[in-house]
């Protein structure tokens, strides 16, 4: 595990590139988008032609970040975009280290002859052929973009500052987890001296919600199942929960959250079935159980507090052998 960055080298690689794809991974969230976009005003700032190309469509939750339409997706890459990807000489994916997570940008990536590096917070992940810039202790990749910035010298504008607080933001549900620390409030207070409004920034992540969403909300709330005296909470959303809502899939964010909030609560699972028939799951811990651990069981990755997976089981299934790998953690945790 590493858990400190060689920033001069890390400058070293940015400053010899002077064309960069910036990519994220796939059904992209606060922190990745976030990250994305300052790091992307960081490298113009140095003068680099640099383009975001990622493998989904930014959710519209956060549209909000991109207001001038930075982030390309693949499905919208044009000719021109594809014959850019193959003259870059630096490949660089924030807040994944793994193929899974890059989706359909990962044949892009294998097929570039660039330089690649990776910068994340994240435990698990995959040897993809790039150099990595890891900390794991670090609460956001969007916090590991402001020590970019410091290491490029590059000063922090309101541009950059904007989306490098959603990012934090997000990935900490509102400063509420156990990776918050005091760094994480200076961090926060350098962004609010550069401009950053709190107050809009919630409304905008928190008080937008669509009717969809809030009925998605309450259909997953209502199949909560409760094992071993509600120290684990387990739900699912199906394709036809997402219909009958009216919802999108972006809408199932943070509802996995919402479980922990059942008193004596230890152990959360979302189960959310995708387009493609397989299951999506979120793993949530308030207890000495390590989420990437269980996730690794199923080919995923992420945090100790929280983790996700994608199983190609029938519903079924996936489900009876999440409850019992989640029950037998939190049972050997108990002896």
């Amino acid at each position: 595990m590493q858990n400190t960055i060689d920033w001069q080298r890390f400058a070293e690689v940015i400053r010899s590139a002077s064309k960069i794809i910036l990519t994220v991974h796939q059904r992209p969230d606060g922190d990745c988008i976030g990250s994305a976009l300052a790091m992307r005003q960081l490298l113009l700032y140095l003068g680099k032609d640099v383009r975001i190309i990622a493998p989904h469509k930014t959710p519209s939750t956060l549209a909000f970040l991109d207001p001038h339409h930075c982030i390309t997706s693949l499905q919208d890459m044009t000719e021109e975009d594809s014959h850019w990807i193959q003259t870059v000489d630096l490949f660089f994916v924030l807040d994944t280290s793994s193929w899974a997570q890059l989706g359909e940008m990962a044949s892009h990536f294998q097929a570039s002859s660039a330089k690649k590096i990776v910068l994340d917070h994240h435990i698990k992940g995959n040897d993809i052929g790039a150099e990595k810039f890891i900390d794991s202790d670090a609460e956001a990749t969007g916090a590991l973009v402001v020590q970019a910035a410091d290491a490029l010298g590059v000063p922090i504008s309101a541009e950059i500052a904007l989306p490098i607080f959603a990012a934090i933001a997000t990935d900490t549900g509102w400063f509420r987890f156990s990776s918050v620390t005091s760094k994480t409030f200076r961090t926060v207070a350098r962004l609010i001296d550069a401009g950053v409004q709190i107050d809009a920034i919630y409304r905008e992540l928190y008080e937008q919600e669509s009717l969809g969403r809030i009925r998605l909300i309450g259909r997953t709330l209502a199949k909560t199942e409760s094992y071993l005296d509600s120290q684990f909470l387990a739900t699912w959303i199906l394709l036809e929960d997402f219909e009958a809502a009216g919802a999108q899939s972006s809408d199932s964010e943070d509802i996995v959250n919402m479980l922990l909030q059942v008193r004596g609560g230890k152990m959360a699972i979302l189960i959310s079935e995708l387009e493609d028939k397989t299951f999506k799951v979120s793993f949530r811990s308030r207890c000495s159980v390590d989420c990437s651990i269980l996730a690794a069981q199923f080919n995923g990755g992420g945090h100790k507090k929280a983790a996700g997976a994608l199983l190609s089981l029938p519903f079924n299934q996936t489900k009876q052998v999440l409850i019992e790998a989640v029950t037998q953690a939190l049972l050997s945790e108990q002896d």
